[in-house]
């Protein structure tokens, strides 16, 4: 090979190499939220922080570490089948993450073996539509000794491609000190949502 190839293969090899890394950091930066992001809380008592100062929901504590705007849309008391009617409007406001919380009255109501896992599709399919992504977080069993997270919605997880986030309620849900009471995380605990959450956003890469 003489030297005027050689030099040409280097070049168009550093090109190449140029063009491909340029490629992936725009690539990864679409993946990260930015600071005009919003992102919308959707759940129950659960998600609107029952137990705690209002200043002490999981959403509140999330919005304050990472500086996103943070739409609290808990309702205490909701069953999944009302949430699904209430959450369209909510995506009017265009957020880019849901973070999905919901189905704790079902199954307090014992009522969620009827239709929890197929409102919990179609809410999810109404957010993948609306182009925002999501984060499922399962809920545990209130009415067992163990609080053992229901099989529903890792099926739900895997059926839908979501993130899933499994482990962090039941942990309080087993640690009185996090509780305000039999069900509900007090500040610590709500914080500590917040803080998991953001673990999984960091995995996968929507937030630096």
């Amino acid at each position: 090979m003489n030297k005027n190839v050689l030099i040409t293969a280097v070049v168009i090899t550093a090109l190449i190499f140029t063009i491909y890394m340029k490629e992936s950091r725009e690539e990864l930066s679409d993946n990260f939220l930015n600071n005009d992001t919003t992102i919308l809380a959707f759940g129950d008592s659960l998600t609107y922080g029952f137990g705690a100062p209002t200043d002490s929901s999981y959403p509140a504590f999330l919005e304050n570490k990472i500086g996103f705007n943070v739409i609290n849309a808990g309702i205490n008391g909701e069953l999944s089948s009302d949430g699904l009617k209430r959450l369209p409007s909510f995506l009017k406001d265009n957020p880019k993450l849901v973070i999905l919380c919901h189905g704790g009255n079902d199954i307090l109501q014992d009522s969620y073996k009827e239709n929890l896992k197929e409102n919990l599709l179609k809410m999810i399919e109404l957010i993948q539509k609306s182009g925002a992504e999501v984060l499922l977080v399962a809920v545990p069993d209130f009415n067992l000794f163990n609080f053992k997270t229901l099989d529903i919605y890792s099926q739900v997880a895997d059926e839908s491609g979501v993130m899933f986030e499994d482990e962090v309620l039941t942990y309080i849900e087993l640690h009185r000190t996090l509780k305000s009471d039999y069900v509900h995380p007090n500040a610590k605990g709500y914080e500590m949502m917040a803080d998991r959450f953001i673990e999984v956003l960091k995995s996968y890469k929507l937030i630096r």
